[in-house]
């Protein structure tokens, strides 16, 4: 029994990190999978952990060996994930939640069309910029140039099979926790159980 992937996306500064860490607490087989980057780690991050850094040469040649399930640039710097582990980890049944953005999301999509979408977005354009700025971590020039990303990665929302507003974060932990859970009333990860049932009518599934 083939486990459900779930992709989340989001404008930077929209809260997703600390939704996927709920999320990760709150269910305890899911499997995240850390991606790849070639940027260098921020304070208190760990080499895999919170990324597998590589450098941008290594990185290349993982696309070119079709190591990635979906490879992008953003902001200069390289992300991927790597196909192996996500692959293991879904045809042993367990659940897999994939933090990447809308060109990884769209590859993941297209290679893998059962694949749970779910888009976070922040209350307002405003409330986007306040929250990057309240963090202190970038300069003016970083923080304008998210704000533009985020303006064009907005745009891709219609790709998304669940949209979250971030506005009250106990309601968009509970929403997003909804989601996984109804995951595990696909009838194909019910499909032994089913089986059983109908044959205890005296049928076939």
């Amino acid at each position: 029994m083939r486990g459900n992937l779930y992709i989340v996306s989001a404008p930077s500064g929209s809260g997703k990190t600390t939704l996927l860490q709920n999320l990760l607490r709150t269910f305890k087989d899911l499997r995240f999978s850390v991606s790849y980057t070639t940027r260098s780690p921020r304070g208190g991050e760990r080499n895999g952990v919170d990324y597998f850094f590589t450098d941008r040469a290594s990185f290349l040649s993982m696309v070119e060996r079709g190591e990635f399930l979906e490879h992008a640039e953003y902001y200069g710097q390289l992300y991927g994930t790597g196909r192996s582990y996500v692959e293991e980890q879904l045809e042993s049944g367990k659940d897999v939640v994939l933090d990447i953005d809308v060109q990884g999301a769209r590859q993941v999509k297209a290679k893998s069309p059962g694949a749970i979408a779910i888009f976070i977005l922040p209350p307002s354009f405003e409330e986007l910029e306040r929250r990057l700025r309240s963090r202190m971590l970038e300069s003016e020039e970083a923080i304008r140039r998210r704000l533009e990303i985020a303006r064009g990665e907005i745009q891709f929302y219609r790709d998304y099979d669940y949209i979250i507003v971030n506005d009250i974060l106990e309601n968009s932990i509970s929403l997003l926790e909804s989601i996984v859970r109804s995951g595990g009333v696909f009838p194909s990860k019910q499909e032994h159980r089913i089986e059983e049932i109908i044959a205890s009518f005296g049928g076939t599934a």
